[in-house]
């Protein structure tokens, strides 16, 4: 789901609750129709200058942001254990879009890794970042079925491939062979993928609780 869509849920979920619950406690028609233009003017302000965030964040903080938030958990746990077993360095893990914000990172979860040292990488080394930018969306359609997230990482993806020289056909074989190999991988670590998963959300930032110590 897009950020503006997501946003735009929200607010008219948010409206629709005050349009039907506003008269049962008393609730001015007016202040029916302030909170109306208010939401409508935030959705306008959120999807000009931050980009629809603003309704990530209000989503994950509301009932069933949990949900949403271990989705991400999962998607960045794939990426952890493939790295881990590709030998490249991860250095955060973002779950959230609050957690990102705060990192200066826009986006709703993201897995760091150290950069190579060069921008034209060896076959070998495009087949181990094949393999872990892969992981994430893997990981996600083991766990749900299907994968939502992943936009990202199959652009820097193609960006690698397109960098290093070697011609399409090649990169998208490399690419399909890389797939097979870490869904055969991440398959018999099923519960390695919801243990990581399940530790990086309960340290993931959201509104409405406290930071996990």
């Amino acid at each position: 789901m897009t950020s503006g869509a997501l946003t735009a849920g929200v607010v008219v979920l948010l409206l629709s609750l005050a349009a039907v619950v506003g008269p049962l406690v008393g609730l001015s028609p007016w202040w029916v129709t302030l909170l109306v233009a208010l939401g409508l003017g935030s959705l306008t302000v959120d999807a000009a200058r931050f980009g629809g965030r603003g309704g990530h964040l209000l989503a994950e903080a509301l009932p069933g942001g949990q949900g949403r938030l271990r989705r991400i958990a999962v998607h960045e746990a794939g990426h952890a254990l493939a790295a881990d077993s590709d030998g490249l360095e991860v250095r955060r893990v973002l779950v959230g879009s609050l957690a990102c914000l705060q990192a200066g990172v826009d986006s709703g979860g993201c897995t760091e890794f150290a950069l190579p040292e060069s921008v034209r990488l060896s076959a070998e080394d495009l087949r181990r970042w094949s393999r872990v930018l892969q992981a994430g969306m893997v990981a996600e359609t083991l766990v749900y079925g299907d994968s939502v997230g992943g936009d990202d990482d199959r652009a820097l993806l193609g960006r690698l491939w397109g960098l290093s020289g070697f011609d399409v056909e090649m990169a998208r074989l490399e690419q399909r062979r890389a797939r097979r190999e870490v869904e055969q991988a991440l398959r018999a670590r099923r519960a390695e993928i919801e243990a990581e998963a399940d530790r990086l959300l309960a340290a993931a930032p959201r509104f409405g609780r406290r930071s996990p110590s």
